[in-house]
């Protein structure tokens, strides 16, 4: 195949559908990729943690423009999103691509420009906002030379990940690829949607941000997390997947429901009764996909009690799990609006926001970086200790962050119903949940830091071997196999 192909091209594949001959893969841009999304993760929640700080001292940091809260926040969101929860799904799709279609990876060399393009991007991106350089759109605010940037990268990557699929020597594609293949596609329509420079008006342009809004959830983060989910669950515990078939029902039904959900943003705002009506139905009708992962993750690991106690990685992607399912019941329970009418608007939404994209999505990313490192680095984890230490951090700091969120924006909205009380009552009635959330945030911010220490020490700092593991030594070893002889 010459590497100049514009149209994918796929090698023959053998009858029996598979090569027994190993490949040796290179992961030069997985490892790449993912560093990049931890060094952005360290940056983005750090400034997460000010925007939660300046709720109750909004002097912190002075009167800088460029560190106000309505600057600080909008690169929070945004950079969690594109710089580390993007960015890690990527370093896992450049991972396990390859091993699935048993080849290997189509350009190591494309998919690193399209990491330096993508890192540019997004250092720009965190210094155009708090300078005032925005779009001023909840989650679309990057300007557009950004977005720029970001589509170009997309689309290199995505290039690199279907050629190395059409080059595959496996007749069968996992349920994982259907996944990653759903997400590039989806990503780069919404996003493009979602980012257009032209600009809608009115109530043209909240029905378009909001459909991107919750787009970014549903057809960029959940996809990506899922495809991570069915790929290193198995992997970890050493499994077979439950139902192969389940999952891809719920591919589809992502495929076929998702995109109709936006509006329940905006419900009792100035759109169509119609409109957010249809949006509540096929939010309902989301618990479909929900029920079909959510079965399968919980039914794949044999012994899943003691994988949970033993196995840091299944012990993530079983917590990110659970808070896939809680979300997931919150969302549709949030779209009727004799719900929306207490909780839309208020903190509520903070901690639904951060159990999907945090609790869940994270949680997958940070277990496949756990699975992903001993065998690029062809080492032991640097700490296991410390895998556990950051794991329950993380864990009971977004439980105190979210259930304070819940209760405190529950009451919140409760405050507004009582009209004899002034906006800014409420806000002073706020101020011990802002505290408790602090306290959940901290706990968060510094459970992503050791996580990163972690990585950083098994990449560069640990002592090397005489004889690197192989790939098989170094499984066995990412998912609590034993040592190195016992395998």
């Amino acid at each position: 195949m010459e590497s100049s192909a514009a149209v994918i091209t796929a090698k023959p594949v053998s009858q029996t559908g598979s090569y027994d001959q190993p490949v040796v893969h290179e992961d030069k841009a997985a490892r790449f990729w993912l560093f990049m999304s931890i060094a952005f993760l360290c940056i983005g929640v750090v400034l997460g943690l000010i925007t939660a700080i300046k709720f109750v001292l909004p002097e912190f940091l002075g009167k800088v423009a460029w560190l106000s809260l309505g600057r600080i926040r909008p690169t929070h969101n945004n950079l969690v999103v594109t710089g580390w929860l993007v960015s890690a799904n990527v370093a896992a799709f450049l991972f396990i691509t390859p091993r699935l279609c048993k080849t290997k990876l189509y350009s190591e060399k494309l998919a690193l420009w399209a990491g330096y393009i993508w890192l540019v991007a997004n250092i720009l991106a965190l210094f155009s906002v708090p300078l005032g350089y925005t779009q001023g759109k909840e989650w679309a605010d990057w300007p557009w030379w950004v977005d720029l940037l970001i589509v170009v990268s997309w689309v290199l990557v995505s290039y690199v990940l279907f050629q190395t699929i059409a080059n595959r020597r496996v007749k069968q594609m996992y349920t994982s690829l259907w996944y990653m293949m759903g997400t590039l596609i989806w990503t780069a329509a919404v996003y493009i949607i979602g980012n257009w420079p032209a600009g809608y008006t009115g109530v043209n342009d909240a029905n378009i941000n909001w459909f991107y809004g919750h787009m970014v959830v549903g057809l960029i983060a959940t996809p990506a997390g899922l495809a991570l989910a069915y790929y290193f669950i198995p992997k970890a515990s050493r499994s077979p997947l439950w139902s192969h078939t389940l999952s891809m029902i719920g591919f589809w039904s992502i495929a076929f429901i998702y995109a109709w959900n936006g509006a329940h943003h905006l419900t009792y705002g100035p759109i169509p009764t119609w409109l957010t009506t249809v949006a509540a139905v096929f939010s309902v009708l989301l618990l479909i996909p929900v029920f079909t992962a959510v079965t399968n993750f919980y039914l794949t690991p044999i012994d899943l009690a003691k994988q949970i106690r033993t196995n840091p990685i299944v012990n993530l992607f079983i917590w990110g799990t659970t808070f896939y399912l809680a979300t997931c019941i919150q969302g549709p329970a949030q779209a009727l609006r004799s719900v929306s009418q207490y909780v839309h608007f208020t903190d509520w939404v903070v901690g639904h926001a951060h159990m999907a994209l945090f609790g869940a999505f994270t949680a997958f990313a940070i277990g496949a970086a756990y699975y992903m490192l001993p065998i690029m680095y062809k080492r032991p984890i640097y700490s296991r200790g410390l895998q556990w230490v950051q794991i329950h951090l993380m864990i009971w700091g977004f439980v105190i962050f979210a259930l304070d969120m819940w209760v405190g924006g529950f009451y919140q909205g409760w405050l507004w119903k009582h009209t004899s009380l002034s906006f800014i009552e409420t806000v002073v009635a706020m101020q011990p949940f802002y505290w408790i959330r602090i306290i959940g945030g901290s706990m968060m911010v510094l459970s992503m830091f050791v996580f990163a220490y972690n990585a950083v020490m098994t990449a560069l700092m640990a002592e090397p071997r005489k004889v690197a593991l192989t790939e098989r030594e170094a499984e066995a070893l990412a998912t609590g196999g034993g040592s190195v002889a016992e395998v």
